[in-house]
């Protein structure tokens, strides 16, 4: 009976870290493997679904609507601040949601719990780590109307195939995606 009551109290922690996407494997060791299954090196893109807090999609791109946001390790102000981000417009993607908290992901992959207030659904890019080119047209021999260095801000206005349409501070061109973070692989916007 005591084993029985172990399980129990097993399963609820594991569903509980599983819910809060803390732990993997819990289906694993669940059904008496004693290791965790290989995960692949080379992961594919999860299709979007949706959030179980506002039925939005998820992953998607939003943008931090504050200044001064605190990341912390769980969702919650009880849990401790990781990091505090202080730029306004910062794209991140949120990965997960739980009640009026997102899981947001960063450029550099860091990911932590953020209060939904301090979002926007304001679409914004990041560019990566080399000098960007905005062309006027989505062709690699259009004019170059400006060069972005890496870790400008921009607004992100549409995209179709491999190039995304941006507003660099009033200055409108086109991007090939693999310059900039702030969109999902196959996005299309309109």
């Amino acid at each position: 009976m005591a084993a029985s009551g172990a399980n129990r109290s097993l399963s609820a922690l594991c569903l509980v870290l599983a819910m809060l996407g803390c732990w993997r494997g819990a289906a694993a060791q669940d059904q008496g493997s004693s290791t965790a299954p290989a995960e692949s090196a080379v992961a594919a893109p999860a299709a979007p679904t949706a959030g179980r807090s506002t039925g939005l999609p998820v992953p998607r791109f939003v943008s931090l609507d504050a200044d001064r946001v605190h990341v912390r390790h769980g969702p919650g102000r009880d849990y401790p601040v990781r990091w505090v981000l202080a730029r306004k417009g910062l794209p991140v993607e949120i990965i997960a949601e739980f009640d009026t908290w997102r899981k947001v992901q960063l450029y550099d992959g860091d990911t932590g719990w953020v209060h939904s207030s301090l979002l926007s659904s304001r679409r914004t890019i990041m560019i990566k780590k080399d000098i960007a080119e905005l062309r006027r047209t989505p062709a690699d021999d259009a004019r170059v109307v400006l060069r972005a260095e890496p870790g400008v801000i921009g607004e992100l206005l549409d995209c179709e195939q491999d190039w995304c349409r941006i507003d660099i501070q009033g200055r409108r061109g086109w991007l090939r995606r693999h310059a900039f973070w702030g969109v999902l692989p196959d996005e299309v916007l309109p």
